[in-house]
């Protein structure tokens, strides 16, 4: 399940500079100078000699105290001749509830960790492709069942211990064994298998066409089987960043990892402390008053009295989908109609301009930046009138209203339900609101399947899976949608994959066993004295590695 809204050293370089420049220049010329008194006109050959190679040495220190006040210069300024701060603060919305990347549900806990903290197999940049991670390059056999992973040379944990194939295959196995978080997207996987030190092996029943892009996540994951420590509030890994502290009411500090193996991705900014701001108000303020530089994300209202001249504000498309599930097993929304009534009495424009006109209208189950989009909002569009027809066939009007709760996290605030609330009402729905703690709804709704209307913000991506697992909390059980994904999963065509999984989500969305009321384009605001703050995905991929902050 997602969260609601919900990386690659300066130190060694300046310690350098500090120990070698001051020392190393006095020394010198005091020792020529006692030399060059001592000397007359009649010095031996041996003395020229050894004048000769002193002249050598201190040319060889000036260029290395060269080198180190260039590269303290370089290392504390932009090319602008700006001074860089050693700390950036970034407002988050929501809070993992731990750091256990392994069994905590949620895509808070992998937008600060993946790839800041931990490294996954492979990478996924912004626009949501797969890239190289641990691995710098993989082959695919024709068939479309065996993976091969070429890895980097000369990895290593945080603490020092060497990561190699043993660890990558090591982790994967362990996942399908323990069924770790997220193991249900790598279900075709039999075996990883350490080839030698730098090559992995990964073996399929069948071939899915998903699984690079879910080794880019937690299946992907690579951890060290020999740490000892608490999962659930530190963290061993590989990235460009560590844990130096986490409190999931306040805040996370993340420090540069001193001992990182890449050189690519070496962190701009030596700390990153990120704050958890729930309240939209508050969060704002907070930029406002320079207690965080980075908001992600911000009220697109709100955002609107931003200064143009001290704050960057943009939007992107994104993976999340708010999703207004319906119970499939609830006695009440088995009835089709019912489910279809609702979505279209949804004014889902009305629903966008009042939060900023910055999201867009879905209409179905897969985002524009996801394979196999479609534009699926002409399937209902707003039409009060059909939605009183159905629900009149159904036994409901508006003198004998069907009652419903919907239930979602206080962290969205109420608007929402409130208009839904008023929408609902004309067709002959009586709608309660119940706002609960996310902790809460992550317990009840999502792990319990205990709800008969639900809303959230699903941010992942390639989670179309969800609608062919039955025991997930939307409780919706199609054979047909199952059959169309298998086919799009066994394809390795991508185009023929794509056509499969189109299919299947306007089956998904036809059948209604949900609304999507929009698709979350993400708004973050900065300071313009940040650089590097990935715009695009930053609820899901979040890199910090490239982040800095002119002082």
């Amino acid at each position: 399940m997602s969260s609601p809204t919900g990386a690659h050293g300066e130190a060694d370089a300046t310690k350098q500079e500090n120990e070698q420049q001051p020392q190393s220049t006095a020394s010198t010329d005091a020792t020529l100078n006692a030399r060059a008194k001592s000397s007359n006109g009649a010095k031996s050959q041996g003395s020229k000699k050894w004048l000769i190679a002193l002249i050598a040495v201190i040319a060889a220190v000036a260029v290395i105290v060269a080198i180190a006040v260039t590269r303290g210069k370089n290392d504390d300024a932009n090319t602008s001749g700006v001074t860089k701060a050693d700390t950036v603060t970034i407002g988050l919305k929501l809070a993992p509830v731990s750091l256990d990347i392994r069994h905590q549900s949620g895509s808070a806990i992998e937008q600060v960790l993946i790839g800041n903290v931990y490294e996954a197999l492979l990478s996924r940049d912004s626009d949501n492709k797969v890239q190289p991670g641990l691995a710098k390059s993989w082959d695919i056999s024709k068939d479309g069942k065996t993976y091969t992973f070429h890895l980097n040379n000369n990895m290593c944990f945080s603490n020092g211990d060497k990561l190699d194939a043993d660890d990558v295959a090591w982790s994967i196995n362990q996942l399908k064994e323990k069924q770790y978080y997220n193991a249900n997207q790598v279900a075709s996987l039999d075996k990883a298998e350490a080839v030698d030190a730098n090559t992995v092996k990964l073996t399929l029943s069948t071939p899915d066409s998903n699984l690079l892009w879910y080794l880019t996540g937690r299946p992907g994951l690579v951890f060290d089987k020999n740490a000892k420590y608490n999962a659930k509030t530190e963290a061993v890994g590989s990235g460009p960043y560590t844990v130096e502290s986490f409190d999931s009411a306040s805040k996370m500090v993340l420090k540069a990892n001193a001992k990182y193996w890449g050189t690519s991705h070496k962190p701009a900014t030596q700390n990153v402390v990120i704050r958890f701001l729930t309240d939209d108000n508050a969060a704002v303020n907070a930029l406002k008053s320079g207690d965080v530089d980075v908001l992600s994300p911000v009220n697109a209202t709100l955002a609107k009295s931003l200064d143009a001249s001290t704050y960057t504000v943009s939007a992107a498309d994104g993976s999340d989908k708010f999703v207004l599930a319906f119970n499939c097993t609830n006695a009440k929304l088995k009835d089709k109609r019912v489910r279809q009534a609702i979505r279209y009495a949804i004014n889902h424009k009305e629903i966008i301009a009042s939060r900023g006109n910055v999201d867009y209208a879905l209409g179905g189950p897969i985002p524009s930046v996801d394979p196999g989009y479609e534009d699926l909002t002409g399937l209902y569009p707003y039409n009060v009138d059909k939605a009183k027809e159905l629900m009149k066939e159904a036994g409901y009007t508006t003198d004998k209203p069907l009652r419903l709760t919907l239930t979602y996290a206080n962290t969205y605030g109420t608007e929402l339900g409130d208009q839904l609330k008023s929408q609902l009402a004309k067709i002959g729905i009586d709608l309660k609101i119940d706002y609960v703690e996310f902790s809460t709804w992550l317990q009840n709704v999502h792990a319990n399947g205990d709800y008969e209307l639900s809303l959230v913000d699903h941010a992942e991506s390639h989670d179309f899976y969800k609608w062919t697992t039955p025991e997930y909390y939307y409780h919706y059980d199609n054979k047909n949608v199952q059959a169309l994904y298998a086919k799009a999963l066994a394809a390795t065509d991508e185009e023929e994959s794509n056509e499969y999984l189109k299919q299947a989500a306007k089956a998904v969305s036809e059948d209604a066993p949900a609304d999507w009321l929009f698709g979350y384009r993400v708004t973050v605001a900065y300071n313009t004295s940040v650089k590097g703050f990935p715009n695009k995905l930053s609820q899901t991929v979040l890199p910090l590695w490239q982040i800095s902050k002119a002082k």
